[in-house]
């Protein structure tokens, strides 16, 4: 099995890994060895934090073997075609995860092997990120199953992400954006198929009206500093800001994926706000990592 993208999984498999992640949060002494013996490659085109930590450890606590590799030891497309590193990989390893610049070299990989792909943020899907959002959204409000979730900012691999999960999990989802960082058609069209509640719009305020979850994220990312200035110009009226909050409504909470750019798509006054769940968001890309992990290479079902 490969996750490139969420809708890889179905709606079961989602609600399973869900439950799988929250039990073993919960109770550590419960996570099985179901890695033992394996090796798991996990590349890091782009550099990481929370996506490199998280992963090592999730391997690690299921008893197997991570083996990092940065962007400079491997380059994909430039040192190595991504076919011939993943059949190398292949090789010598059970599963390899990878964090890269673009989608395509997943797909290239994909292709090539017949060991699982997992990807751990790519341009245009960060399917980790969104399955740790839900276990936050759950953990919040016990059900995700009609709550609305208001994504401001960049259409971007992130929304559409959320797209998905929205498909699989059942949760409404707002994304509003400047004209030009639309979410991209495709991923609305593929979402809704999936029966997704997907509404795209400009008026963050209106949006976030009865949101019971803000989701903002960078307005430019690594390998977008180019563009830098004209995305801030673009993205202005798009701050998350506590007048955008109170909109909302107290009882809203407000997610980032990190890292945050402070005083841009985010005020501190937010993100250390006591509606801010950034910190525990940030610490179910573990659990969200453990469980997919022990579902895609580990067997459990």
């Amino acid at each position: 099995m490969n996750v490139l993208e969420l809708d890889d999984l179905d709606a079961a498999q989602v609600a399973r890994l869900l439950d799988l992640a929250l039990e073993w949060k919960h109770d550590p002494a419960t996570i099985p060895s179901v890695l033992a013996g394996q090796g798991i490659a996990l590349i890091f085109e782009k550099p990481s934090a929370r996506t490199r930590v998280s992963t090592e450890r999730a391997v690690t606590s299921l008893g197997g073997e991570a083996i990092v590799l940065r962007g400079d030891e491997v380059g994909l497309g430039t040192r190595e075609r991504a076919d011939d590193v993943a059949r190398t990989l292949a090789g010598y390893c059970d599963a390899i995860a990878a964090r890269v610049y673009d989608h395509a070299n997943l797909e290239t990989m994909a292709a090539a092997v017949d060991v699982p792909i997992i990807n751990l943020l790519s341009d245009q899907a960060h399917p980790c990120q969104a399955l740790a959002d839900v276990i936050t959204l759950r953990e919040e409000f016990g059900t995700v199953d009609g709550r609305r979730l208001v994504f401001v900012g960049d259409g971007n691999n992130v929304a559409a992400s959320l797209a998905f999960a929205a498909a699989l999990t059942g949760f409404e989802l707002i994304v509003a954006s400047p004209s030009g960082y639309d979410l991209d058609e495709d991923v609305v069209a593929r979402a809704r198929n999936l029966g997704a509640s997907v509404e795209v719009t400009r008026d963050p305020f209106e949006a976030v009206k009865g949101a019971d979850a803000i989701y903002a994220d960078a307005w430019f990312s690594m390998g977008q500093e180019t563009e830098a200035a004209p995305r801030r110009l673009a993205f202005a009226d798009y701050q998350v800001n506590q007048q955008l909050l109170d909109i909302a409504g107290p009882d809203a909470i407000f997610l980032h994926c990190l890292p945050a750019h402070r005083g841009e798509e985010v005020t501190d006054e937010v993100l250390d706000g006591r509606q801010s769940r950034i910190w525990r968001q940030a610490e179910n890309r573990l659990h969200s990592a453990r469980a997919l992990f022990a579902m895609v290479c580990g067997g459990v079902a």
